[in-house]
């Protein structure tokens, strides 16, 4: 048994950009991340994965994402800069440590791994956005012969059997992927529902400073231009005229909604169908907390319950939210600015709780005071 402050499940990062913060509170705590390595759910993503937004947006606090500030990464760039920022500020990781419950215990928490269980007075959940990859039920329709992915298991053109591949969703991950496979195969991108397509640069400034100027992506969730610009699909960012070309050439084909699946032939909102040998699943993911054992911690639906990463249950707390405070909030060069502010919420809860854990009495950290 350990006993810390605060325990950070996660090591992405929102893990880390909180890790930052808490350093610099000289709070005790622990970083738990079940992979091997720092940045491993980049490096498992679709090898031509590109972020779209520029490197001089995905900074980190503390240290700036090395390279070309305006030029875009790709998936391993991402997993390097991840690694190299914990190994730069030397914060306590522990890889490989799976969390397997966390416990409420009326003041204190219990985090239990495959190894130990951990003892501390509040928790960070930063798991991000992509925890459980989402199928619609039509998948379990597909005939035995289809190659069947999901975007979290897609990795490159050697999985996909000779013939037409069906891609389902059209965001940003979709596009990207339709396009890479329409070099080589034939491809059917079905759309559930319209996307804006924005450019990647306007007079050589990144679209993101637009956004920025504009105030959209700063725009607290609970304002009326951010209920407006969430109420919204995510736009598509670049490859309009890639998908115009590749449509021209004959190679992809854009469908509308995929409405029902048999064997090998995909039926189409508007009555058309395919036939396909291999589909992708671009479907995003849904939130998986079952490991969360705290009574009001979340929904009926398994959706965490807080106020800008706060939990109503003392203690908790949430990091790398879609839209926690804005758009920002999930993205690499917005956690920051939430992890700040969610450290300061973090530092007056320990200030202002007195606990009792295992019989030693928990006041406010000399380092506090």
């Amino acid at each position: 048994m350990t006993d810390y402050d605060v325990i950070v499940i996660g090591a992405g990062q929102a893990g880390l950009s909180i890790g930052y913060y808490l350093q610099r509170h000289k709070l005790s705590f622990v970083i738990l991340e079940k992979n091997d390595r720092v940045g491993t759910s980049w490096r498992e993503r679709y090898d031509s994965l590109v972020l779209f937004t520029p490197r001089a947006f995905n900074d980190l606090p503390g240290l700036p994402f090395p390279g070309d500030r305006h030029g875009f990464p790709d998936k391993n760039e991402a997993a390097h800069y991840l690694e190299m920022y914990a190994h730069y500020h030397s914060f306590p990781i522990r890889l490989g440590v799976e969390v397997l419950r966390v416990e409420n215990q009326g003041g204190s928490y219990q985090v239990h791994t495959q190894e130990q269980v951990f003892r501390t007075r509040s928790v960070v959940v930063a798991t991000g956005p992509f925890q459980e990859p989402y199928r619609p039920s039509l998948h379990a329709h597909v005939g035995k012969e289809i190659a069947q992915w999901h975007t979290a298991t897609f990795r490159n053109g050697q999985q996909i059997n000779p013939g037409t591949v069906l891609v389902v969703g059209g965001g940003n991950s979709g596009i990207q992927i339709a396009t890479e496979l329409a070099q080589k195969h034939s491809v059917f991108l079905s759309i559930g529902q319209s996307r804006t397509h924005l450019p990647l640069s306007i007079l050589g400034k990144t679209i993101f400073y637009y956004l920025r100027s504009l105030g959209l992506l700063t725009a607290p969730s609970s304002s009326r231009l951010g209920r407006l610009y969430r109420s919204l699909p995510d736009p598509i960012f670049g490859y309009k005229k890639e998908l115009r070309q590749l449509q021209r050439a004959g190679k992809l084909k854009i469908a509308p909604r995929t409405v029902s699946l048999s064997g090998c032939t995909a039926a189409f909102e508007d009555g058309s169908t395919a036939d396909f040998s291999t589909i992708i699943w671009a479907t995003g993911y849904r939130p998986n907390y079952a490991w969360l054992d705290v009574p009001g911690a979340c929904n009926e639906l398994g959706r965490p319950f807080h106020q800008k990463g706060v939990s109503p249950v003392p203690g908790l707390f949430f990091l790398g939210l879609p839209w926690q405070r804005n758009r920002l909030s999930a993205l690499m060069g917005g956690v920051g600015h939430d992890a700040a502010i969610l450290t300061n919420e973090i530092v007056d809860f320990l200030r202002t709780e007195t606990v009792s854990i295992g019989g030693t009495m928990y006041g406010t950290p000399p380092s506090l005071s």
